[in-house]
């Protein structure tokens, strides 16, 4: 038998242990992370037409009162119902926070995509006016800036967004840095592709992973029920936390699926 045949008849049981081993992480991460953000979703649409109470309307039970039949996460200290607050919440918070990172990742991605290809005083730039940028508490910079402009939901996404844009923007400028010498970009740059093609059709598609699995959910209820865990009630801030833990937990999941599916060097 010649090394080829031997080669021929052993890459492809390799090929399938590797299927074999890598399908089952993809296929539980993705499902999971995909029907825990469809179950969200349904939650913020079923939102838009019913809740079990007024979300906004205080005094609906007594304040702090315990999960039951009649209110099934309890009230707040001003009696409001938590779990219509929570499904009202996640409408909010899916959307206003989905459309800031989309937002913040084509403009963080582009801009960085462009600095750490062509590097030089472009890179230089970049990278300075992002330091200076993070150099104040984000949090902190986007309370001011919506103080200022006002505290309308479209002024909170885009805030939200241009707070993002520096994070994306280190995080692609370095993928594609370190990725503009491989072998893969020399050979596109060697058959006649001009640079901006190099970038964004060979360099960008295989540095998406990380940049898709980097995202962030943020909510203020955990910090408006602290008072309620110091005396004893538990769930004002219990249910909301719980909330946000599935919601990132999701992202998190679908964003290390990605990862896999779109990074080479996981894929081996």
């Amino acid at each position: 038998m010649s090394p080829h045949d031997a080669v021929g008849e052993i890459s492809p049981e390799l090929a399938t242990v590797r299927k074999v081993g890598r399908r089952p992480k993809l296929a539980w991460s993705m499902r999971i992370g995909i029907a825990v953000l469809s179950f969200y979703i349904a939650v913020a649409l079923i939102s838009l037409v019913w809740t079990p109470y007024d979300p906004l309307t205080p005094g609906i039970g007594d304040g702090y009162d315990a999960p039951s039949w009649t209110f099934l996460l309890g009230t707040d200290r001003l009696g409001a119902d938590m779990l219509s607050r929570l499904m009202v919440g996640t409408r909010y918070n899916l959307g206003i926070s989905l459309i800031a990172v989309a937002i913040a990742l084509s403009v963080g991605t582009t801009i960085g995509v462009i600095a750490g290809y062509y590097g030089g005083v472009v890179d230089t730039v970049a990278l300075r006016a992002v330091e200076i940028f993070q150099a104040f508490p984000g949090l902190l910079f986007a309370m001011l800036v919506v103080q200022a402009v006002g505290a309308g939901i479209v002024n909170v996404i885009l805030v939200l967004s241009f707070v993002g844009i520096p994070d994306y923007l280190r995080l692609a400028r370095g993928e594609i840095h370190s990725r503009r010498s491989w072998q893969y970009a020399e050979a596109a740059r060697m058959v006649g592709n001009p640079p901006w093609r190099v970038a964004f059709r060979h360099l960008l598609p295989n540095s998406i992973g990380p940049l898709l699995a980097f995202t962030s959910i943020n909510a203020n209820m955990i910090a408006r029920g602290q008072d309620g865990v110091m005396t004893g009630q538990w769930w004002v801030s219990f249910f909301p936390g719980l909330a946000i833990l599935g919601l990132t937990g999701a992202f998190y999941l679908l964003g290390d699926a990605i990862s896999d599916l779109t990074d080479p060097r996981r894929r081996r």
